[in-house]
């Protein structure tokens, strides 16, 4: 019984990131995936079905899958780079027990350029220092196994990671806490992306001075646990069919 309240927790939990993700505009067409291992197993996790737009989907939509891609409950299919991205990142990396894939606008933008590299240049940044990897090999779709596993050696130790010419992968301990990193990380994006604009040298924070704000920043582990639940609130009104 425990197994499954908090799978259907989990379910609830990970529908309302997708349906607020949308709202942000984080989502491309019915592409990119959210995954989550279910609470206290190493064997099953949640995932996103081939086809369902993020605006549409619900907790009963997300499909439950093992290590072998088979679906344990829920309809539809997975779609292949899914498979090999998220599983093979969530049994390879001790801290990814989410993993959130998006192309979302401003990042992507980076990882467009020769140079991708995240500038500790505003508050929203220095978050991020020492916890990106950047990968400058794009290899097309992730199509097998030895893709998948090539962008979990890659990640390492790290929590984020930018896909030259592709998109971000975003993984934590946790949901709330990849949900948090996810919706800073394309602020921080943004406010780069809006800054070279201008055509004007960024101001880089000194290193020091980032370490500091870093640990400040991160100092109540609860912040993100505090995020997730506000949206969860707000779509509790605006569209509670979410939890269905």
């Amino acid at each position: 019984m425990k197994l499954e309240t908090d799978i259907q927790e989990a379910r609830i939990a990970l529908a309302a990131t997708f349906r607020w993700a949308t709202r942000l505009g984080f989502h491309e067409g019915i592409c990119n995936h959210f995954s989550l291992m279910v609470p206290g197993r190493d064997d099953l996790f949640l995932i996103n079905a081939h086809g369902t737009h993020w605006s549409q989907i619900t907790a009963s939509s997300l499909m439950l899958l093992d290590g072998d891609g088979t679906i344990v409950e829920g309809e539809g299919r997975v779609e292949d780079t899914a498979l090999y991205i998220h599983w093979r990142v969530h049994r390879a990396v001790p801290q990814a027990r989410c993993v959130l894939h998006t192309h979302m606008p401003y990042a992507t933008a980076l990882t467009s350029l020769e140079d991708q590299r995240l500038h500790m240049s505003n508050q929203n940044c220095v978050r991020f220092h020492d916890r990106i990897v950047y990968d400058d090999n794009y290899n097309g779709l992730a199509l097998d196994n030895d893709e998948g596993d090539r962008i979990a050696a890659a990640l390492g130790t790290r929590d984020v990671i930018f896909l030259g010419n592709h998109g971000i992968l975003v993984v934590g301990r946790s949901l709330a806490n990849a949900w948090d990193d996810l919706y800073y990380l394309e602020r921080a994006c943004e406010n780069q992306v809006l800054a070279m604009s201008t055509g004007l040298s960024l101001r880089e924070i000194p290193t020091q001075l980032v370490k500091v704000a870093k640990s400040q920043i991160l100092d109540d582990p609860t912040y993100g646990e505090g995020h997730l639940a506000a949206i969860s609130q707000v779509l509790d009104k605006e569209e509670p069919g979410y939890k269905l």
